[in-house]
């Protein structure tokens, strides 16, 4: 895992350049008109806020799927999962957590285990709140095999303002439930595809908190077939 700064664990290192380019903006707007010079101020402030790195507690229990991201419950269905990571033909849980562009939009594991799986698909950017943005948008997917074997995988998706995906994961690599792996700029969604067995202990429209929310428990199963929603 790559290593963080001091400020970067404050304020994420993608986020340097905005910061800069909005502060250097509202100053040369403040020389022509001060309301304009506001404006912009206030515009550097959200970007500081949208690029915040904040510290997390996570549950400890290796049982639990944590959330990857900040953000509102959008779907609980049963899909494919992306079919470039050659997982099969099985549907598998699939939960989306859809973030605005007032949520932190730094990801995190949802288990722990090894990367055993990598792959960057180029796509559309159609609104990230659209069930065909799985299929057709941008998207970083990782593969992360626990360690009795299951496997779990997290997929970040550009979304319609969204333009950049950053994955800070090698294959090979050993992950703790939790940890910072990457972020998506203004805008987005991550797809967390489970054993179709597992049980949702989130609803559609609760709020998650990234890395610490629990999306599932690995020890509950389901013996029926359950009724999903989709907000």
């Amino acid at each position: 895992m790559k290593h963080f700064s001091d400020i970067s664990k404050i304020i994420h290192r993608e986020g340097y350049i905005f910061i800069v380019l909005f502060a250097v903006t509202t100053f040369l707007l403040a020389s022509f008109s001060p309301t304009l010079g506001w404006i912009g101020f206030i515009s550097t402030l959200w970007c500081i806020y949208f690029f915040r790195n904040p510290d997390r507690v996570t549950p400890t229990d290796e049982n639990l799927v944590i959330s990857p991201a900040d953000g509102v419950v959008q779907m609980i269905v049963d899909a494919m999962p992306p079919a470039e990571l050659g997982l099969g033909n099985e549907e598998m849980l699939r939960i989306s957590v859809f973030l605005n562009v007032f949520n932190v939009h730094v990801n995190r594991n949802p288990v722990g285990g090894k990367i055993v799986g990598l792959h960057y698909n180029p796509g559309k950017f159609f609104n990230a709140s659209l069930d065909k943005a799985s299929i057709y948008n941008e998207r970083q997917s990782v593969v992360i095999e626990t360690k009795d074997g299951t496997k779990v995988v997290c997929v970040q998706i550009a979304g319609l303002i969204a333009r950049r995906i950053v994955c800070d994961l090698e294959e090979g690599m050993d992950v703790k439930a939790g940890e910072r792996y990457g972020i998506i700029r203004f805008g987005s969604r991550v797809d967390i595809y489970l054993p179709r067995k597992m049980v949702p202990l989130v609803h559609v429209g609760q709020i998650c908190v990234g890395g610490e929310t629990i999306l599932a428990d690995f020890k509950s199963t389901r013996t029926s077939a359950p009724k999903f929603e989709v907000r």
